[in-house]
């Protein structure tokens, strides 16, 4: 049973380095079961997604990107992706709202379309999620278009995460009247609404967990939704508590070790057993370090998640491993 059954729109974010991208195409894979449409959405200009699932670089056009990960029962969904441009979105709606057509494509020529959207980073952010948004309100009545069970959206890092989902008060020095403020106030009522929930990432290592704790108060002050904290990168817990205090203190059984090695058939050396006593102890003092940072997380008292470290670094099996795991904890 998924912790989030009613939510629509996934916001994933996270401190730079923390994997928020695997993790939001992790998700995507484990929402997509059978005979559902998800689509997973960057908004970053990073072509992070073509290069997680080894395509090519994505257009402003939803594209089939691969199955999700099956059910009990074998069952798949679909995932699709998205690469949304603030300029290719701007054309899209002045071509919707007011028929501009090929005059829309001339202003792009002429560079007015960058000029606008740099000068004014709030209506940026209002066409960027505004496709997300169009993405998510989509029903039967689109006769051309896709209807998705969930949108998952590979969001900016959390310091900047609750300014550009908040984007009526962006605008509000910009634009007092007029479409493109109707259309912020408008998609402020999914941004706010039990329909979203922003998610976000981090490892276990003080400043990206405090940004985390820091992050979550700014969404709550701005009355955005905080979903849970997906904590990534965890290492094997292997040791037990007395071997990890054994180590950090420099007490391990050092002739233990030695006939550990020489039973592996290892030519056993001083070099060799003082490098790995060493390694032992920075190992305990990083596990040591996490421990302390998990309890920090789950005193934030939101649902937690844990993604564990890939020895072989992430591809398309890889996130998948992640969706299966994702799911398993209740998070899809």
């Amino acid at each position: 049973m998924s912790d989030w059954g009613k939510v629509r729109l996934h916001v994933v974010t996270g401190k730079g380095g923390t994997g928020k991208s695997t993790v939001a195409s992790a998700l995507a894979l484990a929402l997509a079961t059978r005979g559902k449409n998800v689509l997973l959405c960057e908004v970053e200009g990073r072509q992070g997604i073509a290069r997680m699932f080894d395509v090519d670089p994505l257009p402003y056009q939803e594209r089939r990107l691969t199955t999700g990960l099956p059910d009990a029962d074998g069952g798949r969904g679909v995932v699709h992706a998205l690469h949304i441009d603030a300029e290719s979105a701007l054309l899209e709606y002045l071509a919707m709202y007011y028929r501009l057509g090929r005059a829309g494509k001339a202003l792009d020529r002429f560079g007015v379309i960058e000029f606008a959207t740099t000068i004014a980073p709030g209506v940026r952010d209002v066409l960027l999620t505004g496709k997300v948004y169009e993405a998510v309100q989509r029903n039967s009545r689109n006769k051309n278009a896709i209807e998705y069970d969930a949108v998952v959206l590979d969001a900016p890092p959390t310091g900047r995460i609750t300014q550009f989902l908040n984007v009526s008060n962006e605008l509000a020095g910009l634009a007092k009247v007029g479409p493109i403020k109707s259309q912020s106030d408008t998609m402020m009522t999914l941004f706010r609404s039990p329909r979203t929930a922003v998610h976000l990432v981090t490892v276990l290592e003080e400043m990206p967990v405090q940004e985390t704790a820091d992050g979550i108060a700014e969404l709550r002050a701005a009355q955005l939704p905080v979903g849970g904290v997906v904590v990534n990168l965890v290492r094997p817990r292997d040791l037990s508590a007395e071997q990890l205090a054994a180590a950090r203190s420099g007490t391990l059984d050092r002739a233990a070790l030695e006939a550990d090695l020489a039973a592996g058939g290892i030519e056993v050396t001083p070099e060799l057993v003082d490098g790995l006593l060493h390694e032992a102890a920075d190992h305990a003092e990083r596990r040591a370090l996490e421990d302390s940072q998990r309890t920090l997380v789950a005193e934030l008292g939101v649902p937690s998640y844990e993604l564990p470290r890939m020895a072989g670094g992430i591809d398309l099996g890889g996130l998948y491993e992640l969706a299966a795991l994702l799911r398993e904890q209740g998070m899809a």
